[in-house]
């Protein structure tokens, strides 16, 4: 079965295309990767999408407009996933754009994904699947994160308590183990503040291999009121966004201090902010091994503080090694999510969302008639029996 997986995170920068072929072999599942590709989101589209996001206002009219957009951009990439796939595809997973993510006390309320699927379906005349989210949620789950399905079966737990680290907007964790059940949760910013220290005080909408970063101080202030966040206290499921770590909220916490900080000092601390969250997740659960994906394993100079920090405790390595790409792993997480679904199995985990049971996940919109039955002839008249 030949799937086509979307991707686009937090960072709202792009979407990761990937085309896979998937294989069952008894209980083992092979996944022979076709091909991946990034499409940038073009500036004004982003502004666009940050102009929705909260702490914004916005209206529904703003709402639909940037769904049917998104839908357009998610149909050309779902286009050129076909492509990757050889010309034909069973089904497109198109988990759209996260612009919500409602929290409250900790439990997940409701979550909001943009992209028009039937835009994507018309596009590439296969079915489609989005809307992931939403039957975790409603099985009183966080909702997110929903790639630890992939890290658990990629990650042999008989090898020893390892982890997956994804280095997106957010840095989400999968923690496998002998003898335990999967643990993932989202640690707390990667990209998110980082980025919007760039857009803040470089004009750009990321700091380029941490070259600034790299050049500053971490401010020792300045970062104590950073680690005082209650989110990392608080035991896992949990899951976030930029619904709580965006521009305002770095803001606040550089207004509070009562003296100006220099952009790369921000951008060192944001990074130490990153490292040390991290590898304080990766030390409490006490693994030998990190494997890393995500935009964030492109930025060298958090790459090294992970090392660092890590060092004598736990290896870091990246999914590249284990064959997956690792700027392409969460859409081929998604493509993996689609055949579980097509299949009718399960692809949250309730060990790490915190649902009362695995629920199948997300909604299809066909492109046509339903390949799982035949098709009857279209109907003429309706006879309503007593």
């Amino acid at each position: 079965m030949r799937i086509v997986g979307l991707m686009s995170g937090t960072s709202y920068d792009g979407v990761d295309v990937v085309a896979a072929e998937f294989t069952a072999d008894g209980d083992t599942l092979r996944l022979r990767p076709l091909g991946h590709r990034e499409l940038a989101y073009p500036d004004d589209l982003r502004a666009e999408i940050g102009a929705l996001l909260p702490p914004a206002a916005t209206t529904i009219e703003a709402v639909c407009r940037l769904d049917n957009r998104l839908g357009e951009v998610f149909a050309e990439a779902a286009a050129a996933g076909v492509e990757l796939a050889g010309g034909t595809a069973d089904a497109v997973v198109s988990p759209g754009q996260t612009v919500f993510h409602w929290v409250e006390d900790g439990r997940v309320r409701g979550t909001l994904q943009l992209g028009a699927p039937a835009r994507v379906a018309a596009r590439v005349g296969v079915p489609v699947l989005h809307d992931l989210r939403s039957a975790d949620v409603a099985a009183g789950g966080q909702g997110a994160p929903l790639v630890p399905a992939f890290d658990a079966l990629l990650l042999d737990p008989e090898a020893g308590a390892r982890a997956a680290l994804n280095l997106g907007g957010i840095a989400n964790l999968t923690v496998v183990a002998p003898g335990a059940p999967v643990l993932g949760y989202d640690v707390g910013p990667a990209n998110a503040l980082l980025d919007a220290a760039a857009r803040r005080f470089l004009d750009r909408p990321c700091d380029v291999d941490g070259a600034r970063a790299a050049a500053g101080r971490v401010h020792a202030a300045l970062l104590a009121r950073l680690l005082a966040e209650p989110y990392y206290a608080a035991p896992p499921p949990k899951s976030t966004g930029k619904e709580l770590f965006h521009g305002g909220y770095l803001d606040a916490a550089l207004s509070g201090l009562g003296e100006p900080v220099a952009a790369d000092d921000v951008l060192a601390t944001l990074t130490e902010l990153t490292a040390r969250t991290v590898a304080g997740a990766c030390d409490r659960h006490r693994v030998t091994e990190v494997v890393a994906a995500g935009g964030g394993v492109r930025n060298p100079t958090l790459r090294a503080r992970l090392a660092a920090l890590g060092a004598g405790r736990w290896r870091l390595r990246t999914t590249d090694e284990l064959g997956v790409p690792a700027q392409a792993k969460e859409a081929y997480a998604f493509a993996l999510l689609g055949w579980l679904s097509w299949h009718g199995l399960p692809g949250a985990v309730p060990s790490v969302t915190g649902a009362s049971r695995a629920a199948v996940l997300g909604s299809w919109t066909p492109a046509g008639p339903s390949v799982a039955a035949p098709r009857p002839p279209a109907p003429r008249r309706l006879v309503v029996d007593a």
